[in-house]
Order: C-alpha cells, then sequence, then structure tokens
C-alpha cells in the first residue's frame, strides 16, 4: 500500500493530473506564433491550434504539443504556492494524441505521450543531424521509449489499466519534414490545391479493408472503425511508428494534425476547402473545429495547423 501511495504522489508531482478548471473552459486556443525557420533564412512556420472537449465528452482526452508551449498544472502547487509549468525543450517538432482508456487514463496516456516524445527525441537528434535515416530512427525510438513507459505505467495503478493514446507527429528540420502516426488521428498535406492524406488509420476496419475484406464504402459505417489495433500503450508499437513520410518543405504548403473527432465527421474535401481558403492558420483549426461540432461530433475535437510562409 505505501508503494502504491508513493507512486502516485510521484505521478502527480511529474505529469500533474486532472483539472476541472480545464473541463469547465472546455475550449484552449493558442495564439498564432512564428516558429521555425527554413532554407535558411527564406521560410518560416506560422501555427494555430485548438483542442474543445465538444458536444458530448465530459472531458477532454486530447492534448497537443507546440515548440514553446508550457502546460499548466492546475491541481499541483510548488512550495511557493504558484502553479508550477514542465519545461519542454524547444524543438520543432508537432504532436496531437488522442486518450484512451476512460478520462483518468485517456487524459494521462495523451499527456505522457505530448510530454515525454519532445524531450526523447529532443536527446536522441542533434540539431545539426539531416540525414533522414537518423531522424527516422530517433523518432522511431522516442515513440517507442514512450510506449514503455505507457504501458508499465498501466500495469503500475489501478486508474491507469489499460490506458492507451493514439499520436501523430511532425518534425521539421531545415530541409524537410517527417511525419509520423499510430492510431487514428491523421496528417494532411495541403500543396498547390491538392490535399494529401499523409498516415493512415490503424483501426481493425482499414485492416479489413487492407486485406480485401470489406469494400472502402463499407469502411465509414464499419461496427471496427473505431477500434484501434496499434497506439501508443500496446505491446504492437514497442518498436515505434511503421511508416514515415519525409518530404521537401515549400513555400505555400500547409498542414493539418487531427484527432479523429474532426476527421471522423469533416471530409478530406471540407478540410482541403478550409484549408485552402483560410490565410490564418489559427482562424482555420477554429473553423474546422466549428465544422466537426456542427457535424455532431461525438468525440473531443483537436485541430493543429502549420502554414510555411515566407520570412518577414
Amino acid at each position: 500500500m505505501a508503494f502504491l501511495s508513493n507512486l502516485k504522489r510521484w505521478w502527480r508531482q511529474t505529469f500533474g493530473g486532472w483539472s476541472s478548471d480545464q473541463d469547465l473552459e472546455a475550449t484552449d486556443e493558442f495564439a498564432t506564433l512564428s516558429s521555425l525557420t527554413l532554407d535558411p533564412g527564406r521560410l518560416r512556420l506560422k501555427v494555430g491550434v485548438v483542442s474543445v472537449r465538444g458536444n458530448y465528452r465530459e472531458h477532454n482526452e486530447d492534448n497537443y504539443f507546440v515548440p514553446g508551449r508550457r502546460p499548466v498544472r492546475h491541481d499541483v502547487l510548488n512550495e511557493s504556492g504558484e502553479h508550477p509549468t514542465m519545461t519542454l525543450e524547444p524543438s520543432n517538432l508537432f504532436i496531437v494524441a488522442d486518450g484512451m482508456g476512460g478520462q483518468q487514463g485517456g487524459e494521462q496516456a495523451s499527456l505522457m505521450a505530448v510530454e515525454m516524445i519532445p524531450r526523447e527525441i529532443a536527446k536522441r537528434l542533434p540539431a545539426d543531424q539531416t540525414e533522414p535515416r537518423h531522424v527516422q530512427e530517433a523518432i522511431r525510438e522516442a515513440v517507442a521509449q514512450v510506449n514503455q513507459e505507457i504501458l508499465g505505467s498501466s500495469g503500475a495503478l489501478t486508474e491507469f489499466a489499460n490506458m492507451g493514446t493514439t499520436v501523430v507527429l511532425a518534425q521539421f528540420r531545415p530541409d524537410k519534414v517527417y511525419v509520423a502516426g499510430i492510431g487514428d488521428s491523421r496528417a494532411y498535406r495541403l500543396r498547390d490545391g491538392v490535399l494529401e492524406r499523409l498516415t493512415k488509420d490503424h483501426s481493425l476496419a482499414d485492416a479489413l479493408v487492407e486485406a480485401g475484406t470489406i469494400t472502402p464504402e463499407e469502411l465509414q459505417n464499419h461496427k471496427f472503425k473505431n477500434v484501434l489495433y496499434l497506439y501508443l500503450g500496446s505491446k504492437d508499437a514497442r518498436s515505434g511508428p511503421e511508416d514515415f513520410r519525409v518530404m521537401d518543405v515549400r513555400l505555400g504548403d500547409r498542414f493539418l494534425m487531427a484527432s479523429d473527432g474532426l476527421t471522423g465527421v469533416v471530409s478530406d474535401l471540407e478540410l482541403g476547402r478550409v484549408l485552402g481558403s483560410v490565410n490564418d492558420p489559427q482562424e482555420a483549426a477554429v473553423m474546422l473545429k466549428n465544422l466537426a461540432l456542427a457535424n455532431d461530433s461525438k468525440d473531443n475535437v483537436t485541430c493543429l495547423v502549420v502554414h510555411v510562409v515566407a520570412q518577414a
């Protein structure tokens, strides 16, 4: 009993807990920012992100990482009585994670993903490393390490039993972007008016489509559409992401990373229309969120939009 009590205390000191304030607020909007300089001195990124509880869920189990963002611990006070923040290494990394396993477990799993993956990548990836193979290895090893941490925590604490999370990430380097996903959170790129999906869903229904058992038309309403066979917190994810997209970065590219609370109810046609017609990434993220809620999304909704723009 003493061991479990100490373990829980360590957990809350390290990762924090759950905030009724966040749940009541329901909306977490992050102001547009300028971030990474690309193609030395010629390009930069503008970012917008919004994450909401939605119309039906009592809690928001989604989380995200944006460079420079420091998550506030609402229920943990430091010695001076203030709410501490956890320092995250600055990086050119963007993450969306959608937790599973009930409110406590889901929130904690997605929180672990967005807090630990940046640190684990930073440990393995020097700023001057541009060799694609080494970048991919660093990301894969980092995600695999966090998967083990989530598995271990899931087995150690009853309230976190069977917790897991999806994760989709985009790591920008000076000349390329690396995109990977586990689960059914997605990444897209809009280039020259054409929307391209960069990740695949790891659901049982998608596996049945790949096997030829069901048709793509049957996928949308299939009973296994939201049943994942691969996610962080599963033994099958012990090697990290299976697939990477490694692409050049061009002026005018627009990227979307989102949980299935958006992509499950808003068509790719609508995603492309908003991404192509709205020039402020924060406005685009909010508009996509509003579309998801108007389309009666039953889940939390997180949208993260990245624009590649000219250096001012």
